[in-house]
Protein backbone atom coordinates (compact mmCIF):
# COMPACT_ATOMS: atom_id res chain seq x y z
CA UNK A 1 0.00 0.00 0.00
CA UNK A 2 2.90 2.33 0.79
CA UNK A 3 4.16 2.11 -2.77
CA UNK A 4 0.92 3.69 -4.01
CA UNK A 5 1.12 6.70 -1.69
CA UNK A 6 2.06 9.74 -3.70
CA UNK A 7 2.24 13.17 -2.06
CA UNK A 8 0.11 15.78 -3.73
CA UNK A 9 3.08 18.12 -4.23
CA UNK A 10 4.85 15.58 -6.44
CA UNK A 11 1.74 15.01 -8.52
CA UNK A 12 0.99 18.73 -8.79
CA UNK A 13 4.53 19.59 -9.91
CA UNK A 14 4.46 16.78 -12.47
CA UNK A 15 1.21 18.05 -13.85
CA UNK A 16 2.53 21.66 -14.14
CA UNK A 17 5.61 20.33 -15.91
CA UNK A 18 3.36 18.36 -18.26
CA UNK A 19 1.25 21.44 -19.07
CA UNK A 20 4.38 23.53 -19.64
CA UNK A 21 5.71 20.97 -22.08
CA UNK A 22 2.35 20.80 -23.79
CA UNK A 23 2.17 24.60 -24.11
CA UNK A 24 5.63 24.68 -25.71
CA UNK A 25 4.46 22.13 -28.22
CA UNK A 26 1.47 24.29 -29.00
CA UNK A 27 3.58 27.46 -29.67
CA UNK A 28 3.36 28.82 -33.21
CA UNK A 29 6.14 27.43 -35.34
CA UNK A 30 7.68 28.47 -38.60
CA UNK A 31 5.75 25.67 -40.27
CA UNK A 32 2.11 25.11 -39.24
CA UNK A 33 0.10 25.94 -36.09
CA UNK A 34 -2.40 23.68 -34.31
CA UNK A 35 -5.82 25.27 -33.99
CA UNK A 36 -8.07 23.76 -31.25
CA UNK A 37 -11.27 24.78 -29.57
CA UNK A 38 -11.46 24.87 -25.79
CA UNK A 39 -13.45 21.64 -25.82
CA UNK A 40 -10.95 19.96 -28.09
CA UNK A 41 -8.03 21.05 -25.93
CA UNK A 42 -9.77 19.96 -22.74
CA UNK A 43 -10.66 16.62 -24.28
CA UNK A 44 -7.03 16.15 -25.36
CA UNK A 45 -5.81 16.89 -21.82
CA UNK A 46 -8.42 14.49 -20.39
CA UNK A 47 -7.33 11.78 -22.82
CA UNK A 48 -3.69 12.20 -21.84
CA UNK A 49 -4.41 12.10 -18.09
CA UNK A 50 -6.87 9.24 -18.16
CA UNK A 51 -4.56 7.11 -20.32
CA UNK A 52 -1.79 7.31 -17.74
CA UNK A 53 -1.90 4.00 -15.72
CA UNK A 54 -0.22 5.61 -12.73
CA UNK A 55 -2.92 8.26 -12.46
CA UNK A 56 -5.69 5.68 -12.68
CA UNK A 57 -4.67 3.79 -9.52
CA UNK A 58 -3.26 6.24 -7.01
CA UNK A 59 -3.38 6.90 -3.27
CA UNK A 60 -3.27 10.60 -2.28
CA UNK A 61 -2.60 11.78 1.25
CA UNK A 62 -3.87 15.08 2.65
CA UNK A 63 -6.35 16.95 4.84
CA UNK A 64 -10.02 17.44 4.03
CA UNK A 65 -11.39 20.92 3.41
CA UNK A 66 -14.55 22.32 1.79
CA UNK A 67 -16.46 19.13 2.55
CA UNK A 68 -19.91 19.07 0.91
CA UNK A 69 -22.67 16.44 0.94
CA UNK A 70 -25.47 17.43 -1.48
CA UNK A 71 -28.82 15.66 -1.58
CA UNK A 72 -27.63 13.51 -4.49
CA UNK A 73 -25.59 11.42 -2.04
CA UNK A 74 -22.25 12.24 -3.70
CA UNK A 75 -19.42 13.72 -1.63
CA UNK A 76 -17.26 16.66 -2.71
CA UNK A 77 -14.17 17.89 -0.87
CA UNK A 78 -10.65 19.20 -1.37
CA UNK A 79 -7.48 17.44 -0.29
CA UNK A 80 -4.66 19.77 0.61
CA UNK A 81 -1.26 19.93 2.17
CA UNK A 82 0.92 22.96 2.85
CA UNK A 83 1.91 23.34 -0.81
CA UNK A 84 -1.04 22.30 -2.98
CA UNK A 85 -4.70 21.27 -3.15
CA UNK A 86 -6.67 18.73 -5.17
CA UNK A 87 -10.40 18.62 -5.84
CA UNK A 88 -12.01 15.28 -5.07
CA UNK A 89 -15.40 13.73 -5.52
CA UNK A 90 -16.92 10.42 -4.46
CA UNK A 91 -19.92 8.86 -6.19
CA UNK A 92 -22.92 7.77 -4.11
CA UNK A 93 -22.39 4.03 -4.69
CA UNK A 94 -18.95 4.34 -3.10
CA UNK A 95 -20.05 6.80 -0.43
CA UNK A 96 -22.64 4.43 1.05
CA UNK A 97 -19.83 1.97 1.88
CA UNK A 98 -17.78 4.64 3.62
CA UNK A 99 -16.99 3.77 7.25
CA UNK A 100 -15.44 7.08 8.24
CA UNK A 101 -17.34 10.13 9.44
CA UNK A 102 -15.60 12.67 7.22
CA UNK A 103 -14.95 16.11 8.67
CA UNK A 104 -12.99 19.17 7.61
CA UNK A 105 -9.39 18.98 8.84
CA UNK A 106 -9.35 15.15 8.97
CA UNK A 107 -6.13 13.57 7.68
CA UNK A 108 -6.95 10.77 5.25
CA UNK A 109 -5.60 8.64 2.44
CA UNK A 110 -7.86 8.61 -0.62
CA UNK A 111 -7.67 6.07 -3.42
CA UNK A 112 -9.00 6.74 -6.91
CA UNK A 113 -8.21 7.88 -10.42
CA UNK A 114 -7.57 11.26 -12.02
CA UNK A 115 -10.35 12.56 -14.25
CA UNK A 116 -11.06 15.88 -15.95
CA UNK A 117 -14.28 17.83 -15.41
CA UNK A 118 -14.54 19.37 -18.87
CA UNK A 119 -17.24 22.05 -18.21
CA UNK A 120 -14.87 23.81 -15.80
CA UNK A 121 -11.61 22.60 -17.33
CA UNK A 122 -10.37 21.19 -14.00
CA UNK A 123 -8.87 17.88 -13.07
CA UNK A 124 -10.03 15.99 -9.98
CA UNK A 125 -9.59 12.73 -8.08
CA UNK A 126 -12.56 10.37 -8.45
CA UNK A 127 -12.33 8.63 -5.05
CA UNK A 128 -13.60 5.09 -4.44
CA UNK A 129 -11.95 4.34 -1.09
CA UNK A 130 -11.02 6.44 1.93
CA UNK A 131 -9.10 5.39 5.01
CA UNK A 132 -7.70 7.22 7.96
CA UNK A 133 -4.08 8.25 7.72
CA UNK A 134 -1.99 5.39 9.02
CA UNK A 135 -4.71 2.80 8.39
CA UNK A 136 -2.42 1.07 5.93
CA UNK A 137 0.04 0.24 8.69
CA UNK A 138 -2.78 -1.11 10.84
CA UNK A 139 -3.97 -3.27 7.97
CA UNK A 140 -0.49 -4.69 7.51
CA UNK A 141 -0.40 -5.49 11.24
CA UNK A 142 -3.86 -7.05 10.89
CA UNK A 143 -2.60 -9.36 8.14
CA UNK A 144 0.50 -10.29 10.16
CA UNK A 145 -1.53 -11.19 13.27
CA UNK A 146 -4.10 -13.05 11.20
CA UNK A 147 -1.42 -15.18 9.53
CA UNK A 148 0.26 -15.94 12.87
CA UNK A 149 -2.92 -16.90 14.72
CA UNK A 150 -4.27 -18.83 11.75
CA UNK A 151 -1.05 -20.88 11.67
CA UNK A 152 -1.70 -21.84 15.30
CA UNK A 153 -5.12 -23.22 14.30
CA UNK A 154 -7.12 -20.64 16.27
CA UNK A 155 -9.41 -20.02 13.28
CA UNK A 156 -9.95 -23.67 12.32
CA UNK A 157 -13.56 -24.56 11.57
CA UNK A 158 -13.35 -27.89 13.40
CA UNK A 159 -12.95 -26.10 16.73
CA UNK A 160 -16.10 -24.05 16.25
CA UNK A 161 -18.84 -24.99 18.72
CA UNK A 162 -22.57 -24.97 18.01
CA UNK A 163 -24.66 -22.18 19.45
CA UNK A 164 -27.31 -23.50 21.88
CA UNK A 165 -30.78 -23.35 20.40
CA UNK A 166 -32.44 -22.11 23.58
CA UNK A 167 -29.90 -20.43 25.91
CA UNK A 168 -31.03 -19.73 29.46
CA UNK A 169 -28.13 -17.44 30.37
CA UNK A 170 -26.67 -15.01 27.82
CA UNK A 171 -23.50 -13.06 28.58
CA UNK A 172 -22.71 -9.75 26.86
CA UNK A 173 -19.30 -8.09 26.61
CA UNK A 174 -19.58 -4.53 25.34
CA UNK A 175 -19.65 -0.92 26.48
CA UNK A 176 -22.24 -0.34 29.18
CA UNK A 177 -23.23 3.00 27.68
CA UNK A 178 -23.18 2.29 23.95
CA UNK A 179 -26.10 2.05 21.55
CA UNK A 180 -25.04 -1.51 20.71
CA UNK A 181 -26.01 -2.68 24.22
CA UNK A 182 -29.45 -1.06 23.97
CA UNK A 183 -30.06 -2.64 20.58
CA UNK A 184 -29.05 -6.10 21.83
CA UNK A 185 -31.14 -5.84 25.00
CA UNK A 186 -34.18 -4.69 23.01
CA UNK A 187 -33.72 -7.60 20.59
CA UNK A 188 -33.35 -10.18 23.38
CA UNK A 189 -36.28 -8.71 25.33
CA UNK A 190 -38.47 -8.97 22.24
CA UNK A 191 -37.32 -12.39 21.02
CA UNK A 192 -36.39 -14.31 24.17
CA UNK A 193 -37.47 -12.54 27.40
CA UNK A 194 -37.11 -15.82 29.32
CA UNK A 195 -33.30 -15.70 29.07
CA UNK A 196 -31.19 -14.20 31.83
CA UNK A 197 -28.75 -11.57 30.53
CA UNK A 198 -25.43 -10.92 32.30
CA UNK A 199 -23.46 -7.82 31.27
CA UNK A 200 -19.69 -7.58 31.62
CA UNK A 201 -19.11 -3.92 30.77
CA UNK A 202 -15.81 -3.03 29.15
CA UNK A 203 -14.23 -0.24 27.10
CA UNK A 204 -14.37 -1.16 23.41
CA UNK A 205 -11.67 1.12 22.03
CA UNK A 206 -8.44 2.66 23.19
CA UNK A 207 -5.34 1.21 24.84
CA UNK A 208 -7.29 0.11 27.93
CA UNK A 209 -9.83 -1.88 25.90
CA UNK A 210 -7.92 -5.11 25.06
CA UNK A 211 -7.09 -6.21 28.65
CA UNK A 212 -10.55 -5.11 29.83
CA UNK A 213 -12.27 -7.12 27.07
CA UNK A 214 -10.19 -10.23 27.82
CA UNK A 215 -10.92 -9.94 31.54
CA UNK A 216 -14.65 -9.45 30.87
CA UNK A 217 -14.77 -12.65 28.81
CA UNK A 218 -12.96 -14.60 31.55
CA UNK A 219 -15.25 -13.12 34.22
CA UNK A 220 -18.38 -14.12 32.31
CA UNK A 221 -17.17 -17.70 31.91
CA UNK A 222 -16.99 -18.05 35.69
CA UNK A 223 -20.80 -17.61 35.75
CA UNK A 224 -21.38 -20.45 33.24
CA UNK A 225 -23.38 -18.68 30.54
CA UNK A 226 -24.77 -20.68 27.65
CA UNK A 227 -23.40 -18.20 25.10
CA UNK A 228 -21.40 -14.95 25.10
CA UNK A 229 -21.99 -11.97 22.81
CA UNK A 230 -18.88 -9.89 22.07
CA UNK A 231 -20.05 -6.72 20.37
CA UNK A 232 -19.69 -3.04 19.60
CA UNK A 233 -20.96 -0.60 16.99
CA UNK A 234 -19.23 0.41 13.78
CA UNK A 235 -16.21 2.62 13.37
CA UNK A 236 -12.86 3.01 11.66
CA UNK A 237 -10.15 0.39 11.77
CA UNK A 238 -8.59 2.32 14.64
CA UNK A 239 -11.89 2.25 16.56
CA UNK A 240 -12.22 -1.52 16.09
CA UNK A 241 -8.55 -2.31 16.66
CA UNK A 242 -9.10 -3.65 20.20
CA UNK A 243 -10.90 -6.63 18.64
CA UNK A 244 -7.78 -7.39 16.60
CA UNK A 245 -5.65 -7.57 19.74
CA UNK A 246 -3.97 -10.93 20.29
CA UNK A 247 -4.94 -11.00 23.96
CA UNK A 248 -8.65 -10.59 23.15
CA UNK A 249 -8.51 -13.15 20.34
CA UNK A 250 -6.99 -15.76 22.68
CA UNK A 251 -9.60 -14.99 25.32
CA UNK A 252 -12.31 -15.71 22.73
CA UNK A 253 -10.64 -18.99 21.79
CA UNK A 254 -10.19 -20.04 25.46
CA UNK A 255 -13.80 -19.18 26.36
CA UNK A 256 -15.70 -22.10 27.88
CA UNK A 257 -18.98 -20.82 26.46
CA UNK A 258 -19.38 -20.40 22.69
CA UNK A 259 -18.85 -16.82 21.51
CA UNK A 260 -20.81 -14.85 18.93
CA UNK A 261 -18.86 -11.85 17.67
CA UNK A 262 -20.87 -8.90 16.36
CA UNK A 263 -18.41 -6.05 15.89
CA UNK A 264 -18.96 -3.10 13.58
CA UNK A 265 -21.01 -3.25 10.42
CA UNK A 266 -21.47 -5.98 7.85
CA UNK A 267 -18.35 -5.00 5.91
CA UNK A 268 -16.13 -4.87 9.02
CA UNK A 269 -13.99 -7.90 9.85
CA UNK A 270 -11.82 -8.31 12.95
CA UNK A 271 -9.65 -11.18 14.16
CA UNK A 272 -12.25 -11.89 16.84
CA UNK A 273 -14.71 -12.62 14.03
CA UNK A 274 -12.42 -15.41 12.81
CA UNK A 275 -11.78 -16.75 16.32
CA UNK A 276 -15.41 -16.68 17.46
CA UNK A 277 -17.68 -19.69 17.11
CA UNK A 278 -20.06 -17.57 15.03
CA UNK A 279 -19.74 -14.18 13.34
CA UNK A 280 -22.63 -11.73 13.21
CA UNK A 281 -22.60 -8.71 10.88
CA UNK A 282 -23.87 -6.35 13.62
CA UNK A 283 -24.52 -6.39 17.40
CA UNK A 284 -28.26 -6.67 16.75
CA UNK A 285 -27.66 -9.63 14.47
CA UNK A 286 -25.53 -11.22 17.23
CA UNK A 287 -28.50 -10.96 19.62
CA UNK A 288 -30.76 -12.50 16.98
CA UNK A 289 -28.36 -15.41 16.43
CA UNK A 290 -28.20 -15.99 20.18
CA UNK A 291 -31.99 -16.16 20.32
CA UNK A 292 -32.60 -18.43 17.33
CA UNK A 293 -35.63 -19.86 19.12
CA UNK A 294 -37.97 -16.98 19.97
CA UNK A 295 -40.96 -16.83 22.29
CA UNK A 296 -43.20 -17.06 19.23
CA UNK A 297 -41.31 -20.18 18.15
CA UNK A 298 -41.75 -21.67 21.62
CA UNK A 299 -45.46 -20.85 21.58
CA UNK A 300 -45.80 -22.41 18.13
CA UNK A 301 -43.94 -25.52 19.29
CA UNK A 302 -46.04 -25.69 22.44
CA UNK A 303 -49.22 -25.43 20.37
CA UNK A 304 -47.91 -28.08 17.99
CA UNK A 305 -46.98 -30.39 20.87
CA UNK A 306 -50.36 -29.79 22.56
CA UNK A 307 -52.16 -30.66 19.33
CA UNK A 308 -50.01 -33.74 18.88
CA UNK A 309 -50.59 -34.84 22.50
CA UNK A 310 -54.34 -34.35 22.05
CA UNK A 311 -54.30 -36.36 18.82
CA UNK A 312 -52.21 -39.11 20.38
CA UNK A 313 -54.45 -39.12 23.47
CA UNK A 314 -57.61 -39.46 21.43
CA UNK A 315 -55.96 -42.10 19.27
CA UNK A 316 -54.88 -44.00 22.40
CA UNK A 317 -58.34 -43.67 23.92
CA UNK A 318 -59.89 -44.97 20.70
CA UNK A 319 -57.47 -47.90 20.62
CA UNK A 320 -58.18 -48.69 24.28
CA UNK A 321 -61.92 -48.50 23.65
CA UNK A 322 -61.55 -50.97 20.79
CA UNK A 323 -59.39 -53.21 22.98
CA UNK A 324 -61.85 -53.02 25.88
CA UNK A 325 -64.71 -53.81 23.53
CA UNK A 326 -62.81 -56.82 22.20
CA UNK A 327 -61.95 -57.95 25.75
CA UNK A 328 -65.55 -57.47 26.80
CA UNK A 329 -66.68 -59.62 23.90
CA UNK A 330 -64.12 -62.27 24.81
CA UNK A 331 -65.12 -62.02 28.47
CA UNK A 332 -68.75 -62.49 27.53
CA UNK A 333 -67.77 -65.53 25.52
CA UNK A 334 -65.96 -67.15 28.45
CA UNK A 335 -68.15 -65.77 31.22
CA UNK A 336 -70.33 -68.17 33.34
CA UNK A 337 -73.44 -66.46 32.06
CA UNK A 338 -72.32 -67.02 28.49
CA UNK A 339 -71.47 -70.63 29.32
CA UNK A 340 -74.83 -71.17 31.00
CA UNK A 341 -76.54 -69.62 28.00
CA UNK A 342 -74.49 -71.89 25.75
CA UNK A 343 -75.35 -74.91 27.88
CA UNK A 344 -78.99 -73.89 27.85
CA UNK A 345 -78.82 -73.69 24.12
CA UNK A 346 -77.03 -77.03 23.93
CA UNK A 347 -79.63 -78.53 26.26
CA UNK A 348 -82.41 -77.14 24.12
CA UNK A 349 -80.70 -78.50 21.03
CA UNK A 350 -80.20 -81.88 22.71
CA UNK A 351 -83.81 -81.87 23.88
CA UNK A 352 -84.97 -81.02 20.39
CA UNK A 353 -82.80 -83.71 18.87
CA UNK A 354 -83.87 -86.21 21.53
CA UNK A 355 -87.51 -85.38 21.00
CA UNK A 356 -87.05 -85.69 17.28
CA UNK A 357 -85.21 -88.98 17.66
CA UNK A 358 -87.79 -90.31 20.12
CA UNK A 359 -90.63 -89.28 17.84
CA UNK A 360 -88.87 -90.90 14.93
CA UNK A 361 -88.26 -94.08 16.95
CA UNK A 362 -91.86 -94.13 18.13
CA UNK A 363 -92.96 -93.71 14.57
CA UNK A 364 -90.73 -96.60 13.52
CA UNK A 365 -91.97 -98.76 16.39
CA UNK A 366 -95.54 -97.81 15.62
CA UNK A 367 -95.02 -98.80 12.03
CA UNK A 368 -93.45 -102.06 13.22
CA UNK A 369 -96.25 -102.72 15.71
CA UNK A 370 -98.82 -101.93 13.07
CA UNK A 371 -97.10 -104.34 10.74
CA UNK A 372 -97.08 -107.03 13.43
CA UNK A 373 -100.68 -106.23 14.30
CA UNK A 374 -101.65 -106.60 10.71
CA UNK A 375 -99.78 -109.86 10.51
CA UNK A 376 -101.38 -111.03 13.75
CA UNK A 377 -104.71 -109.89 12.52
CA UNK A 378 -104.22 -111.88 9.38
CA UNK A 379 -103.48 -114.96 11.56
CA UNK A 380 -106.34 -114.33 14.01
CA UNK A 381 -108.45 -117.50 14.18
CA UNK A 382 -111.55 -115.45 14.58
CA UNK A 383 -110.89 -113.90 11.23
CA UNK A 384 -110.53 -117.40 9.83
CA UNK A 385 -113.79 -118.44 11.48
CA UNK A 386 -115.54 -115.53 9.79
CA UNK A 387 -114.62 -116.99 6.51
CA UNK A 388 -116.52 -120.28 7.33
CA UNK A 389 -113.92 -122.12 9.30
CA UNK A 390 -114.43 -123.57 12.78
CA UNK A 391 -112.22 -124.66 15.68
CA UNK A 392 -112.91 -128.05 17.19
CA UNK A 393 -111.58 -128.84 20.63
CA UNK A 394 -112.10 -131.88 22.81
CA UNK A 395 -114.32 -131.17 25.70
CA UNK A 396 -112.38 -133.10 28.23
CA UNK A 397 -108.88 -131.67 27.67
CA UNK A 398 -109.53 -128.71 25.39
CA UNK A 399 -107.04 -129.83 22.80
CA UNK A 400 -107.63 -128.72 19.26
CA UNK A 401 -108.69 -131.49 16.97
CA UNK A 402 -106.64 -131.19 13.85
CA UNK A 403 -106.61 -134.81 12.81
CA UNK A 404 -109.26 -137.40 12.50
CA UNK A 405 -107.46 -139.67 14.93
CA UNK A 406 -107.96 -137.07 17.60
CA UNK A 407 -111.73 -137.13 17.36
CA UNK A 408 -113.28 -138.80 20.41
CA UNK A 409 -116.13 -138.24 22.79
CA UNK A 410 -117.78 -134.90 23.07
CA UNK A 411 -116.21 -131.90 21.41
CA UNK A 412 -116.78 -128.20 21.17
CA UNK A 413 -117.07 -126.44 17.85
CA UNK A 414 -116.34 -122.75 17.78
CA UNK A 415 -117.64 -120.67 14.94
CA UNK A 416 -117.54 -116.93 14.29
CA UNK A 417 -120.51 -116.06 16.45
CA UNK A 418 -120.23 -118.72 19.19
CA UNK A 419 -119.71 -122.41 19.93
CA UNK A 420 -121.67 -125.55 20.32
CA UNK A 421 -121.04 -129.14 21.41
CA UNK A 422 -121.04 -132.20 19.24
CA UNK A 423 -120.47 -135.89 19.78
CA UNK A 424 -118.16 -137.80 17.60
CA UNK A 425 -119.47 -140.69 15.50
CA UNK A 426 -116.83 -142.81 13.82
CA UNK A 427 -117.52 -143.69 10.29
CA UNK A 428 -117.17 -147.26 9.13
CA UNK A 429 -114.94 -148.03 6.18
Amino acid sequence: MKENLRPLTFFHSSFILYLSSFSLLMQPTLFSSVHLTVSQLTFHIRKQLENDPTLQDVWVEGEISNLARPASGHIYFTLKDKNASLKCMMWKQDAVRLRLNLQDGMAIEAHGRITVYEPQGTYQLAVNLIQSKGEGKLYQEFLRLKAMLEAEGLFDLDRKRPIPELPRVIGIVTSGTGAALRDMLNTLRRRLPLAQVILASSPVQGVEAPPALAKAIQSLNSQSPDVILLARGGGSIEDLWAFNDEQVVRAVVDSTAPVICGVGHETDFTLCDFAADLRAPTPTAAAELASQTTVDDLYARLTQHATRIADLTWSLVSEQKTLISALRSRLKYVSPERRIQSEYQSLDEFSRRMSSALTHRIQLQSSHVNGIAKRLQSLNPEDILSRGYAIITRKDDGKVVSKLSQVQGEMKVRVSDGEFEVSSVRSKK
